[in-house]
């Protein structure tokens, strides 16, 4: 149990995708002007990566690694998450129209999203079994869901502000999440004092 509440701290507050790893940046800009589509987005992308890593693992351990044909891993993986992100459109479509429409096409994105990609690979390179994997997931949505609304609220903040015209648009989107970044460093140590 220890271990699991390790890696799921790890992942979400110190090697968190978007602040750490620098994976799923795209959507992490594109979408975080305003706090429900950020939300929403959030809950999409750790739906799809907990579904990911449900389906690659399994692939990976009872497939390729038994063929010996790791070295379709990535294709395989894509394919996979570009069917269960069509799936999610489809769901969204239908039942959350509303939800729908404010992801746009930051929806079919998720498809190219790293993080997806990024946290079914890490969860195979470090040998994690099948419930640290699907844990670790979990907690990397959860990371990506948070770094989203916290960059959202500052986002917003930063809209109201008065500041300088050579700053204004992309800049200081730019400045924000490189400070938010490092306010996330922090968490560093604080998360191997709890477990020393």
């Amino acid at each position: 149990m220890k271990e699991i509440l390790m890696i799921m701290l790890s992942v979400a507050l110190v090697n968190n995708f978007v602040l750490a790893q620098f994976l799923g940046i795209c959507p992490f800009l594109g979408v975080s002007k305003k706090l429900d589509s950020s939300v929403g987005m959030g809950i999409a992308v750790t739906f799809v990566m907990v579904l990911a890593t449900a389906c690659t693992w399994p692939v990976q351990t009872f497939l390729l690694d038994k063929y010996e044909i790791e070295y379709l891993q990535t294709v395989a993986f894509i394919l996979i998450i570009a069917a269960l992100v069509q799936f999610l459109e489809m769901l969204l479509k239908k039942f959350i129209p509303a939800l729908h429409r404010s992801l746009g096409v930051y929806l079919p994105l998720i498809t190219t999203n790293c993080a997806v990609l990024g946290v079914t690979i890490m969860n195979i390179k470090s040998e994690f079994n099948f419930v640290e994997s699907m844990a670790n997931s979990f907690a990397a949505g959860v990371g990506f869901l948070l770094a989203m609304v916290l960059f959202s609220g500052m986002r917003q903040k930063m809209d109201n502000a008065n500041v300088p015209k050579a700053f204004q648009g992309i800049p200081m989107v730019l400045m924000g999440a490189a400070i938010l970044s490092l306010s996330f460093m922090g968490f560093s140590g604080v998360v191997q004092g709890i477990f020393e």
